[in-house]
């Protein structure tokens, strides 16, 4: 910075600008208040319908956020101009204080120009002429004067550098809305940036010259900025893709990291979990070079690191994505190269994918987990778990099939689920392990329900669209088709549960046997009795059983519907005997058939399950009873207080698939009484291995669910002071045992390849 551009400098302009921005600041708090309360949780209350339910409330609710993200981005800029302008006015103050007391030494400051400047004595002519030598404290003096004002000029250059680079950085984050980057001042913003810089140094290092201490300082800085969005950008970048591939791999080859291996191998997993976080940031940036850095990390994919006989990039990039949400975006683009890769070393899919098999001598590229980090498609599918719509669109994605008869395209969930040939993995003490077919469920479960798998919905998760719905078909029909699917894999069980919880209007519909083509008044009728926000998952009625005695053969799969069940059982009982429901939106037939109609498909459902249950219980493998209880027990802490989201009828209940806990009204009354119900009695329903029979699991499932059934009933219909109170339990109890009856034929129809005793 130029002396007379600070000594002179007027911040008339830059005082405008931070109350501008402060000014902006204020309206755009009200703003994002008004956009949440008037916007954001009125959409979550109101009563959508049709393509509303899947698009309005998504679209408001992202709508909200952005203006939420322009006020912290107001609220950053206006914090670093405020604290810039502050500085340069304080080494403005500080430069002209000692120009001051310069000239009452006799020295003058003098600006040259392009940043330097002089430090002069002035000496009267006469004495000039005489020969004068300035005394030798004098020269001192001029030496001070000029190291003191080159450290305030040198101050004020790094304070209006500093907050250009924060400025450019905070605007490149995004090439469209707001970013959610939010720094209390200028210094923390700029303190990022350095050790962004100073970290992706150490990073570059030969993985041979590569310290412990260096170690230790890149594990501590990465776990403190991970979140950070300008750090992770910064870094990300002052590394660049072929760095980060070359990094990881270097330190995981025992022969380049000899020296740091030994003394902090058992740390690789903070590390790796922390670089995959500091890299999901990043992957939001839309600045130009992070933008460069996601394409050139894909082009990379194919490519060895490190050497020809390195692992390729797929392979190591894969295993930095276990954790953090990355972008969808780039998550798609990933995929679809990696797809691309996985096609063309197997012949598509003609043959295994040797390339991708772990071998004795190949470093162990995941230390977040027992596998070996070898299948990149194991890392990667471990990501889309965290990124639902980047799950939805890999899992849908079809191309040709691998026999190449080009008559029906195949999805990558086809693909993945029925078709691949697994590479094998063993843990370090050698059993078989299955994470990549673990995470496959994971990915799955992300892409059907729309939330980052091994969470619940909540009332912003959007209504199912067509391709989560389509997905959600497919898995059921897939499973239906092979069983053993799913029940040579019990794994994936919690997951596909899960999922099956979330879709229980759906299931429900399908149980009816009533075709959704078509415009008929059934269906019309069906429609409103199972009311559905959204898409709808059309699936066939044996699918449907098939899929559920499957799932009913592991305990966390079945207490996760089970118990999704019984809530949704009591959240419809309340809602069509509610006397104010309007006449449109109610199902079009007496209470009693009502009741009955709820309690049948909601006792075959039931009956499905406990037929699975029989299945795991007395079948070859045996699985205790007692932990399809503790199973279902375990829902109990998740059903206190958890709140789901609607499904399409308004705020008078809500349908989740764990709780059906109500907004408002009696709906949360009836769901904790039947919940209640069903936890209170689960622990006495224990039985002697010794005795157990296929009678004994039948009677005592069937005789649980007539209780919860006739309890939703009255439950219901006492809320609503109904004339029936006294009769629905009656109604509700000989459904139950119709619903069974319904369970027990659908049931017979699999035996055969189930070899299971039907009751």
């Amino acid at each position: 910075m130029d002396l007379d551009a600070l000594r002179f400098a007027n911040f008339k302009q830059l005082d405008d600008a931070v109350e501008d921005w402060a000014r902006m600041v204020r309206n755009l708090k009200d703003l994002a208040d008004d956009a949440e309360k008037g916007l954001h949780q009125a959409a979550n209350k109101a009563d959508w319908a049709g393509e509303n339910s899947q698009v309005s409330r998504e679209f408001i609710g992202k709508t909200a956020g952005e203006f939420q993200d322009a006020h912290t981005q107001a609220e950053t800029i206006h914090n670093i101009l405020s604290d810039t302008a502050g500085e340069l006015k304080g080494y403005q103050k500080q430069l002209n204080a000692a120009i001051e007391r310069g000239l009452k030494k006799n020295l003058t400051v003098m600006d040259t120009g392009q940043g330097s400047f002089t430090v002069t004595m002035n000496v009267h002519p006469d004495r000039a002429a005489s020969g004068y030598t300035p005394p030798e404290h004098s020269e001192q003096d001029v030496t001070a004067l000029r190291d003191e004002v080159e450290g305030i000029l040198t101050r004020a250059t790094e304070s209006d550098n500093s907050a250009k680079t924060v400025l450019m950085a905070l605007a490149d984050q995004t090439d469209q809305g707001f970013s959610d980057a939010k720094y209390e001042d200028r210094d923390t913003a700029d303190a990022a940036v350095r050790e962004a810089d100073r970290l992706a140094a150490l990073a570059k290092k030969d993985p041979e010259d590569l310290s412990p201490a260096d170690f230790d300082q890149l594990n501590a800085g990465l776990k403190e900025y991970a979140d950070d969005p300008l750090f992770a950008e910064r870094f990300a970048t002052g590394l660049g893709p072929e760095g980060t591939l070359e990094f990881w791999a270097g330190i995981n080859d025992p022969h380049k990291a000899a020296r740091l291996g030994p003394e902090r191998v058992d740390q690789y997993g903070d590390l790796q979990r922390n670089l995959s976080l500091t890299l999901a940031t990043a992957s939001h940036s839309d600045s130009a070079a992070m933008t460069a850095w996601k394409s050139t990390m894909i082009g990379l994919g194919d490519e060895p690191v490190g050497g020809q006989t390195g692992p390729s990039g797929f392979q190591v990039m894969s295993n930095l994505m276990r954790a953090g949400d990355y972008d969808d975006q780039f998550l798609k683009s990933y995929g679809t190269a990696l797809m691309t890769t996985e096609r063309k070393l197997t012949g598509n899919g003609e043959h295994p994918n040797m390339a991708w098999q772990h071998m004795g001598v190949d470093p162990w590229l995941n230390r977040m987990g027992d596998d070996s980090g070898d299948d990149p498609l194991t890392g990667y599918l471990k990501a889309l778990s965290s990124s639902p719509d980047a799950a939805t669109g890999f899992l849908t994605e079809q191309y040709l099939p691998k026999d190449g008869d080009h008559k029906e395209a195949v999805s990558n969930f086809q693909y993945l689920f029925e078709d691949r040939e697994w590479p094998k993995e063993t843990s370090l003490t050698g059993d078989d392990i299955f994470t990549g077919q673990n995470n496959l469920a994971l990915a799955i479960e992300a892409g059907t329900t729309g939330h980052p798998a091994g969470e619940l919905p909540t009332a912003d998760t959007p209504a199912h669209n067509d391709r989560q719905a389509g997905l959600m078909a497919s898995v059921v029909k897939s499973i239906s088709e092979e069983p053993d699917r799913l029940t040579d894999h019990g794994y994936m069980s919690d997951s596909i549960g899960q999922m099956a919880s979330e879709y229980l209007p759906d299931i429900n519909r399908a149980t009816t046997d009533v075709e959704s083509s078509g415009d008929s008044e059934q269906w019309h009728e069906i429609e409103k009795l199972f009311p559905v926000a959204g898409a709808s998952a059309q699936m066939d009625h044996a699918d449907v059983s098939r899929f559920l005695i499957s799932v009913g053969q592991n305990p966390e799969g079945y207490s996760a519907v089970e118990v999704g069940q019984k809530a949704y059982m009591a959240n419809l009982m309340d809602y069509h005997l509610n006397p104010d429901l309007p006449p449109d939106q109610g199902y079009d037939a007496s209470a009693e058939d009502t009741v009955k109609e709820i309690s049948r498909r909601s006792a075959e459902i039931g009956g499905s399950l406990a037929i699975g249950r029989q299945e795991a219980v007395l079948g070859p493998a045996k699985e205790a009873d007692d932990a399809y209880n503790h199973a279902v027990s375990q829902w109990q802490n998740v059903a206190n207080g958890v709140v789901g989201t609607g499904i399409g009828v308004g705020t008078s209940f809500i349908a989740t698939p764990v709780v059906g806990a109500a907004v408002g009204g009696a709906a949360g009354t009836v769901s904790s009484v039947v919940l209640g119900e069903l936890f209170n009695g689960v622990e006495g329903s224990h039985l002697e291995d010794s005795g157990l029979s296929s009678a004994q699991l039948w009677e005592d499932s069937r005789e649980r669910n007539t209780a919860l059934a006739q309890r939703a009933a009255v439950e219901a219909a006492k809320a609503h002071h109904s004339p029936d109170a006294g009769r629905v339990g009656g109604w509700a109890m000989d459904a139950t045992q119709n619903g069974f009856n319904d369970a027990s034929t659908n049931g017979r129809h699999m035996a055969d390849d189930l070899e299971t005793e039907i009751p």
